[in-house]
C-alpha cells in the first residue's frame, strides 16, 4: 500500500519516522536497532535520506593538491529494501536532482521499481557545501518539479529513451517538502508557495514539511496551501531537541526559528541529557497538539536516534 493510499485509508494520523544510511564503511546494525526501538508503534513508512557527492582536497606526496568526489553516506536504495524486506515495512527513499543525472535518476528508479519500492521523495536538494547557489549535474534537474515530472513520465510508461517499445509503467507514489518558515532561497512566502504548487501540479501526492518548533507557524502554511489550491495531504515535520547547541545549530543549518519560550527552557540545562528532556517534553507538546488538530501524519527526524522518539510517541499516539 503506498503512503498517499495509507493516508486516505488511515482513522487517525500516521507515525512515520526518517533515517540516514550509515557512514561509508559502517555496518547496518545502528540501522536496525533504532528501528527495533520504535516497530512496536507500527510506523507507517519511514524514509532514508540519499546523500550526494561531496568534494575534499588531499594533498599529494609530490606537494600538488588532489580533488576528489566521495559520497559519504551511499547505500539508500540497498538500505531501504534491506528494511523492507527486514521488517514488512513501507520504505520511501529520497530522490534528488543534485548529483544526478537524469539517466542515473531513471535507472535508481528502475532499481527501486525491481525491487518492489513504489514511494519515494522527491527533492531538489542542497547546494555543494561551501557554495551558495545550487548548480545541477550536467543532464540532470535544476528544480524537483522538473524531477517529479520525470517520475510522473515513468509512471506513464515513458521512460529517456523514446525508442523503447512495450514498457512496463512504474507506479510511484510521489513526496515533496514543504517550508512553513519558507525556503532559505526564496525571496518571500508567496513565491515559496508558488514552487511548491508546481511540484503538486507537476503529480505530487503529499506533503512533508520541514522542521518547526512553532505549531502556529505549521497551521498558518497549512491554511496557505489550501488557499494557493494545494489540495494534497500535508505531514508535519518535527524533531525534538537532543543537546545543548541544538538551538544554535539547527537554524544555521536550517533555516528556522525556535520560539523564545523553548530557547529559554534549554538556557536553563547545564547538560546535554537536560536539555534532551527538555526536547522530549516540548515534541512531546507539539505532537499532542497536532494530532489534535487532524493532521494526516507526523514524521519525526530521528538523526539516527530512536529512544527519545520512542518516548514522544509513546505519550503522544
Amino acid at each position: 500500500m503506498s503512503v498517499i493510499e495509507k493516508i486516505k485509508n488511515a482513522k487517525g494520523p500516521l507515525f512515520t519516522f526518517e533515517l540516514l544510511p550509515p557512514l561509508k564503511g559502517h555496518s547496518i546494525d545502528k540501522i536496525y536497532a533504532a528501528i527495533d526501538r520504535l516497530v512496536e508503534f507500527n510506523p507507517a513508512y519511514i524514509n532514508f535520506t540519499s546523500h550526494r557527492n561531496e568534494t575534499s582536497y588531499r594533498e599529494r606526496p609530490d606537494g600538488l593538491v588532489e580533488r576528489r568526489l566521495t559520497r559519504v553516506r551511499p547505500g539508500t536504495i540497498a538500505l531501504a529494501a534491506a528494511v523492507k524486506y527486514k521488517y514488512n515495512i513501507t520504505v520511501v527513499p529520497h530522490v534528488l536532482c543534485g548529483g544526478f543525472s537524469k539517466e542515473e535518476t531513471e535507472n535508481a528508479l528502475i532499481e527501486m521499481n525491481f525491487l518492489g519500492i513504489d514511494d519515494v521523495l522527491a527533492l531538489r536538494g542542497d547546494p555543494v557545501r561551501g557554495t551558495r547557489s545550487f548548480i545541477p549535474e550536467k543532464d540532470g534537474h535544476s528544480y524537483a518539479s522538473d524531477l517529479i515530472t520525470q517520475i510522473v513520465n515513468m509512471n506513464n510508461g515513458q521512460y529517456l529513451e523514446p525508442s523503447l517499445v512495450n514498457v512496463t509503467p512504474s507506479s510511484f507514489c510521489i513526496g515533496v517538502a514543504g517550508y512553513p518558515e519558507k525556503h532559505f532561497e526564496a525571496p518571500n512566502l508567496q513565491i515559496d508557495m508558488d514552487n511548491l504548487k508546481k511540484k503538486i501540479d507537476a503529480g505530487a501526492n503529499y506533503i512533508v514539511t520541514q522542521m518547526f518548533f512553532d505549531n502556529q507557524k505549521f497551521f498558518s502554511f497549512r491554511d496557505e496551501c489550501k488557499k494557493a489550491g494545494i489540495n494534497v495531504p500535508v505531514i508535519a515535520g518535527i524533531k525534538p531537541i537532543s543537546a545543548l547547541n541544538d538551538i544554535n545549530l539547527l537554524p544555521q543549518t536550517f533555516h528556522i526559528d525556535f520560539p523564545s519560550d523553548l530557547v529559554a527552557a534549554v538556557r536553563k540545562c547545564k547538560t546535554d541529557q537536560e536539555a534532551r528532556e527538555v526536547g522530549i517534553e516540548w515534541t512531546t507538546m507539539q505532537s499532542k497538539e497536532l494530532i489534535q488538530e487532524g493532521v494526516p501524519g507526523i514524521h519525526y527526524y530521528t538523526l539516527g536516534r530512536s529512544d527519545n522518539i520512542a518516548r514522544i510517541v509513546k505519550a503522544s499516539f
